[in-house]
């Protein structure tokens, strides 16, 4: 069959001819090729060839409007054309309401953006993890949590960052903080790790105090007990010590720890104690429990359960607690006795509970036992016919008898004038906490007629109140001044702490935070004028080196020696009215000088009983007597007259604010010349009308040692 050529004149193949080599060159048109050549033919002369219809086709276009006009090389469009297939020479413009708008034709446009610090964003993770934590107590979260977000080189941040954030807590987070902390080492945490993070906490242990009152104390707690839990060396506290100034609070923290916490006695078994123990809750808490699983027992009798509950409080260290409730119940129920000493006798056969913890429990007993007959009259001699049976049983080693002693109070355990005594002034210190009536309880004192005892009741005193609120705390503190004027001698005071601070590690496993308590009670005692310093001495020189009252008397040193010392001090407990030193002070002047503008002596004795400061009378007195001789009139003795009468300010009182003005009189001489002169004038009205001590002269420089912080 003939091609297709065949139909095509001459004149046809060359216009396809010319046709085909211009396809490859197309304007941008939406017009097909076969249009565009009987669009653009040219009409040549009748009988002519149009032999030029190829050229006609590249170099010849019809614009919109109809006419013919010459475009560029390459179809790059002249006037009304459309121009080349890419070309980019216009601008564009982007129609977002074109229904075909595509967002990814816009224009980009750099925009300039701060980089993130990887350690920034590590940080902000952690916290949320450590929040997360102290809600649920998940560990194994915390782990997986910590796994997940990588970056190990930063680990020391996350144990800086738990510590600080558990420091301003409460016990129980300070407890899951190293609970945590002991579940990540060497699975999550490297030693090294952990070491740096808590060097990264000495460095900021000054920043650190600004924030947390006691910071020293609660950061060295934290290290002794990374080091009783091994994941801290020994080692560490002597390099971080090299590290660090003297001059630094981390300096001072590795000291407190070394100290006050690795040295002591049983150190381990306090630490880990601390904030709850290893049981994540805490000292009430493990005490509640253990009360409630031996009135459990008490009722079904099943031995192998007690057993197993007491096996899973996982207190070993607290079972001497167990001992002490376990023997309460059987004098308070006497039903159970038998039941009580079976879970005894069998705890300690299978040495659930050692026969250090057994004879502990029956010492704590027998040291309240005082206490305790208020509650159950037969308590003494029903503990003196268990003690005989318990070690005929053997379960009760027969050291006991050694070690039973009454911690040396200045008398004999059976002494039938102790132990009323006893009695009487837990009586007489309840009371007070209720009543708040200070003449009251000295008269209750002087009537029971034992000043040899005075010590013990300093030990009584300050002991129940550290077991109670603030409130009681700052109570016996005030009280103590009050004593201090009126019957107590400054050597009954220092026994009395003596007392205290020998039985300091017995009276930490009631109390929790004792060591601090009782070292804020001696800085309070400095501060309010019943201790001299140097007494602090004193009563270090009668204790043992190295023991828990050692480091309590240390810490109470160091607490005076504090910026703003008496301030803080003062309002340790919420003070007796809130107000520093120089507030006190501060009132007692704007008082006065009311008084002398306006004479009215009952309002200006009622003012001073407003102060509340009993203890502190001797300032009013001694800026009495300095106004009286700068006005140069006798009004303020009036006024001496009227709060000595109403019993407001007492004798002794009286005499300290004399005396204070006698060790300041060549001071005085400076701004008032004849300031001896009217001394010894107000000396002579003051014998004459008994508000001075008969030895007042030769006593003077004695009855007054003012601290600088006080002063």
């Amino acid at each position: 069959m003939a091609s297709s050529e065949g139909f095509l004149t001459e004149e046809q193949r060359e216009m396809l001819k010319v046709a085909t080599q211009n396809t490859e060159v197309l304007s941008s048109s939406p017009r097909s090729p076969t249009s565009l050549l009987s669009e653009h033919q040219i009409k040549a002369p009748a009988g002519a060839r149009a032999a030029t219809a190829g050229i006609a086709v590249r170099h010849v276009r019809r614009s919109h409007s109809g006419k013919l006009v010459r475009v560029k090389k390459d179809g790059a469009g002249g006037k009304g054309t459309w121009g080349k297939l890419l070309d980019t020479d216009g601008v564009s413009h982007i129609d977002r309401n074109d229904p075909n708008y595509d967002s990814g034709e816009e224009p980009y446009q750099l925009v300039g953006s701060s980089v993130c610090d990887p350690l920034d964003e590590y940080k902000k993770a952690v916290v949320s993890i450590v929040e997360e934590y102290f809600s649920t107590g998940d560990v194994e979260v915390a782990a997986s949590d910590l796994r997940e977000l990588g970056s190990s080189e930063f680990l020391p941040y996350f144990v800086k960052r738990i510590v600080s954030m558990a420091m301003d807590r409460h016990d129980k987070e300070k407890e899951m903080a190293s609970v945590l902390l002991s579940a990540l080492y060497a699975d999550v945490i490297t030693s090294a790790q952990i070491s740096h993070g808590f060097f990264m906490l000495l460095e900021a242990a000054d920043d650190l105090a600004v924030d947390i009152l006691d910071a020293v104390d609660v950061l060295a707690l934290f290290i002794a007990r990374g080091v009783v839990d091994d994941i801290l060396p020994p080692a560490f506290l002597t390099r971080a010590k090299k590290a660090l100034s003297e001059s630094t609070k981390g300096f001072q923290v590795i000291q407190t720890a070394e100290k006050s916490y690795l040295s002591a006695p049983h150190h381990a078994e306090l630490v880990e104690r601390r904030w709850g123990g290893s049981t994540h809750i805490t000292v009430e808490e493990v005490k509640k429990k253990i009360t409630d699983l031996l009135r459990e027992y008490s009722e079904s009798g099943d031995t192998a359960e007690a057993c197993r509950c007491i096996r899973e409080l996982g207190v070993s260290f607290f079972h001497h607690e167990v001992v002490k409730r376990a023997l309460i119940l059987a004098m308070e129920i006497q039903t159970a006795e038998s039941l009580i000493l079976k879970l005894l006798k069998e705890a300690s056969e299978e040495g659930l509970i050692s026969s250090s913890q057994m004879v502990k429990g029956f010492a704590r007993l027998a040291e309240s036992l005082d206490d305790l007959a208020l509650d159950i009259p037969a308590a003494k001699s029903l503990f003196q016919a268990l003690v005989p049976r318990a070690i005929s049983e053997g379960w009760l080693d027969e050291s006991f008898f050694k070690s039973s002693g009454e911690d040396g109070e200045l008398e004999d355990k059976d002494d039938e004038k102790v132990r009323r005594y006893k009695e009487e002034v837990v009586t007489i210190i309840h009371e007070y906490f209720l009543s708040d009536d200070i003449p009251e309880l000295i008269r209750s004192l002087v009537d029971l007629g034992a000043p040899e005892l005075n010590p013990i009741f300093l030990k009584k005193l300050i002991t129940l109140a550290m077991d109670r609120k603030n409130r009681e705390k700052e109570m016996a503190s005030v009280l103590l001044s009050a004593l201090h004027i009126e019957i107590f001698s400054t050597e009954d005071i220092v026994n009395g702490f003596v007392l205290l601070l020998e039985s300091a590690e017995d009276t930490a496993l009631d109390i929790l935070d004792a060591s601090n308590e009782l070292a804020f009670f001696l800085a309070r005692a400095v501060i309010d004028d019943v201790l001299a310093p140097l007494n602090l001495e004193e009563i270090a020189s009668k204790l043992p080196p190295n023991c828990r009252g050692s480091e309590t008397v240390h810490m109470a040193r160091s607490l005076i020696l504090a910026r703003h010392a008496g301030e803080r001090i003062l309002r340790c407990w919420g003070g007796g009215t809130g107000w520093a030193v120089e507030d006190a002070k501060d009132k007692i002047l704007k008082l006065l000088e009311e008084y002398e503008s306006g004479c009215v002596v009952s309002e200006a004795c009622q003012c001073i009983r407003d102060l509340g400061m009993p203890f502190f009378s001797h300032e009013v007195v001694k800026k009495a007597l300095v106004m009286a001789m700068e006005k140069k009139n006798d009004r303020m003795l009036d006024l001496l007259q009227e709060c000595f009468g109403e019993g407001l300010i007492t004798i002794n009182q009286m005499t300290k604010g004399f005396a204070r003005i006698k060790d300041g009189l060549d001071d005085l001489a400076l701004d008032i010349p004849n300031a001896e002169e009217k001394y010894n004038f107000y000396v002579e009205h003051a014998k004459k009308n008994g508000w001075l001590l008969p030895a007042y002269d030769s006593a003077a420089t004695d009855v007054l040692e003012i601290p600088a912080a006080a002063s």
